[in-house]
C-alpha cells in the first residue's frame, strides 16, 4: 500500500472549488459523467459513472473533504483528504492526501489525480 500527497493550484477561490467538488450538478459539468454525491457525513458517493465509489466521512464547508474510497478485495480503508487553502490571485491551493492505495494501481491513481481530477477541475475554472 502506498500514499499519495500533492498540491494543485485551481484558478478559483476555495468556496467555489469546494462547491465544484461537492455539488453533483457541478461535478457532472467538469467530469462529463454521472455522479452521486451528498455533503452528508456517512453518505455513499459515486464518481465517473461508478469508477470511483466510497463513503463521505467529513466535510468542512469551503475547507475540507474526507472520503473513504473502496477497492475490490482490499481490507484496509483508502482515505482521501482534500484541504482547500486560499492562494494568490483569488486561486485555491488544493492539498490532496490519499492513503492506502494498493501498489498495483498507484501509478494509475497518481495520473488520475493529475489529469482527470484536478487537471479537469483546473480546466473547468480556466474556461470561465
Amino acid at each position: 500500500m502506498k500514499d499519495f500527497k500533492k498540491y494543485y493550484t485551481i484558478p478559483a477561490p476555495p468556496d467555489e472549488v469546494y462547491l465544484a467538488l461537492t455539488n453533483p450538478i457541478t461535478i457532472e459539468l467538469w467530469t462529463g459523467d454521472d455522479v452521486e454525491m451528498s455533503t452528508e457525513a456517512g453518505s455513499e458517493f459515486s464518481l465517473w459513472g461508478g469508477s470511483i465509489v466510497g463513503k463521505n466521512l467529513e466535510f468542512e464547508e469551503g475547507k475540507k473533504i474526507v472520503q473513504q474510497w473502496y477497492f475490490d478485495g482490499e481490507p484496509e480503508a483508502s482515505i482521501v483528504t482534500i484541504k482547500l487553502h486560499p492562494g494568490k490571485n483569488n486561486s485555491t491551493s488544493a492539498e490532496v492526501r490519499h492513503t492506502n492505495i494498493p501498489d498495483n494501481v498507484y501509478d494509475e491513481f497518481a495520473t488520475g489525480w493529475d489529469e482527470y481530477y484536478f487537471g479537469a477541475l483546473a480546466d473547468f475554472f480556466a474556461e470561465d
